[in-house]
């Protein structure tokens, strides 16, 4: 199982994560819920205490990661296979332009 902080604006925001059977999920942390009920990180996914469960990539983290030329570079020095969609997204988007990241949890240092 691969996982990655998301963090709004460097206010941590939740956690995404790509299960062993090839779901996504993706959950506000509890503490921003209280502190920040209406700062969504998109609009298709809005403040709450359920997660977001999807079969694919969700399309706003999709659109995180780089496209055309870069994404070359990025899948070549990494050694990232294009379709590896969280890979990508863990390499990659940990300093994004606009406000949202996204930095890799190892996996004995789960929050």
């Amino acid at each position: 199982m691969r996982k990655g902080e998301v963090y709004y604006k460097d206010c941590f925001t939740g956690v995404i994560l790509e299960t062993d059977e090839g779901e996504y999920v993706f959950q506000y942390d509890k503490q921003y819920i209280k502190k920040h009920p209406n700062d969504f990180i998109t609009f298709t996914m809005p403040v709450t205490e359920k997660p977001y469960i999807e079969k694919r990539l969700f399309p706003f983290f999709e659109g995180l990661i780089p496209e055309g030329w870069l994404l070359d570079i990025a899948s070549e020095n990494w050694k990232i296979n294009r379709n590896d969609r969280m890979g990508l997204l863990l390499a990659c988007c940990q300093d994004c332009i606009g406000a949202v990241s996204v930095k890799p949890i190892p996996e004995q240092d789960e929050k």
